[in-house]
């Protein structure tokens, strides 16, 4: 048996996302803007970019993740 708010929410967000976005999101907007600076979004958009090439590679080209254990 599903609980209930773990089908509520979901039809909720799904009901916000498809239907009343649109219709909030201009009215908003502006508030938005003025605490979350473009500023902010670009430094955590570069501190995910730095942990790309800790992956290896095999002889025949596949990609083997460092982390990966091996028995």
């Amino acid at each position: 048996m599903v609980c209930i708010p773990c089908i509520v929410i979901p039809v909720l967000l799904w009901i916000y996302k498809r239907f009343l976005e649109p219709i909030v999101y201009p009215f908003i907007s502006p508030f938005i803007n003025k605490f979350w600076t473009k500023k902010a979004v670009q430094e955590t958009g570069t501190s995910d970019q730095k942990d790309e090439g800790k992956c290896d590679t095999t002889s025949n080209g596949s990609t083997v993740a460092a982390d990966k254990k091996t028995d």
